[in-house]
């Protein structure tokens, strides 16, 4: 039996993909969509979050590479295809106490077997990576038609380390926040000490006082 068969398990996702849908960006998310509007280029977000928040704050589907998959999209559990369909239709009924799913189970619309999340789990042969790679094909066009990209790091520690190996792969200018470790070697970039939440607000603050904010680039 697959792990997804087990309510428990579908009992994590469908709470988390419940609050997720509900949940109301916080403000870091406009601050951010506030400076890549000033770009020439815009912005794009490469992000290992699988909860769609830049989506629900406002940033096109075009512009974000979401590395590590998105709790809202769903893919057969053996896979028998390699399709992958919006989850907008599975309605999870979760008891939160228990945590465990007492609603039906999402199915594959192919083989009629368990769904799961289209995300990239621990040691997951199972994932299929075809909409994140559509992803990040786009994300690099977007990077060769740059001329100098300024990568704003936000809350990407060592512990599981595919955002900051992407940064510094395209430093040198690279700001990186976090509240635990804020180290950059000089050569790739600059290091700041502070929340994904305060230090936005912080510096978006001294761009304004500045007088103009960020330039185009």
């Amino acid at each position: 039996m697959s792990c997804l068969e087990d309510p428990l398990a579908w009992g994590f996702y469908g709470h988390r993909l419940k609050l997720y849908r509900e949940v109301v960006p916080h403000t870091e998310f406009a601050i951010l969509q506030r400076w890549a509007q000033r770009m020439r280029l815009g912005a794009f977000v490469r992000t290992s979050n699988v909860d769609g928040q830049f989506q629900r704050a406002g940033f096109p589907e075009q512009v974000v590479s979401e590395c590590h998959g998105s709790i809202h999209y769903l893919q057969c559990a053996v896979p028998c295809r390699t399709n992958i369909w919006a989850a907008t239709e599975f309605e999870p009924q979760v008891d939160e106490h228990a945590c465990r799913l007492v609603g039906a189970l999402p199915r594959c619309p192919d083989c009629g077997g368990i769904a799961r999340p289209n995300v990239l789990m621990f040691y997951d042969s199972g994932w299929l990576s075809r909409r994140t790679d559509a992803h990040e094909a786009r994300l690099q066009r977007w990077i060769d038609s740059t001329r100098r990209m300024v990568t704003a790091e936000l809350e990407a520690g060592t512990a599981l380390p595919t955002i900051r190996r992407f940064s510094e792969r395209h430093g040198p200018r690279v700001i990186r926040i976090d509240l635990r470790e804020p180290q950059i070697d000089p050569p790739k970039g600059i290091g700041i000490q502070g929340g994904a939440f305060y230090a936005p607000v912080a510096l978006d603050h001294a761009l304004d006082q500045a007088g103009g904010g960020m330039h185009p680039c």
